[in-house]
């Protein structure tokens, strides 16, 4: 950590640039090394929480140094490498995964209701991500860009009153009751 912190800001040759890079990639094994080890100790399911909060931590710090190095070229440096984990994890993991079931059992066979669910949620995760903040974004910032009125799904708009009118009030002996 201490070649990393004696080189930030500074212009590199090509033989430092590669000292730098094995520094940084040591760094980044030793810490998965130590998460690991944490994680078999604690055991399921907290073990794993562990190892994915280190690893997203890791993966976010070194998406913020390079955002803030790279300047304005590097503006959708996060977005893209979200976009990429989605892409992999997608296509890479859930395609391997077939692709290696149906090589051993001829077929594979998956639930209709979890992976519907499991669908619905990444594609909430991914909306709320990647398409979101392009929305939500303005070249100028006096302005909302958007109005913030649909967040309200529907919902009448509140009335000015505070209590029910008379007309609005239903007596006790007319009121739905639950069964049971």
């Amino acid at each position: 950590m201490a070649v990393l912190a004696v080189t930030w800001g500074r212009d590199l040759g090509p033989v430092l640039v590669l000292a730098v890079a094995l520094a940084l990639i040591g760094a980044v094994l030793a810490a998965v090394h130590h998460a690991q080890v944490l994680a078999r100790r604690v055991g399921e399911p907290f073990g794993s929480l562990i190892f994915a909060v280190a690893v997203t931590v890791i993966q976010v710090g070194l998406i913020v140094v390079l955002m803030i190095s790279g300047g304005p070229s590097t503006a959708s440096l996060a977005r893209d490498t979200v976009f990429a984990a989605v892409m992999i994890a997608l296509n890479g993991i859930v395609g391997l995964a077939l692709f290696v079931g149906a090589g051993r059992h001829g077929a594979v066979l998956f639930s209709a209701k979890g992976t519907g669910a499991a669908l619905a949620t990444i594609v909430s995760l991914i909306t709320l991500a990647l398409v979101l903040p392009t929305f939500t974004s303005s070249p100028t910032q006096d302005r909302i860009p958007f109005d913030p009125n649909c967040f309200r799904c529907g919902a009448p708009r509140p009335s000015r009153r505070t209590r029910p009118s008379r007309s609005d009030r239903v007596p006790d002996n007319r009121r739905p009751r639950w069964p049971g």
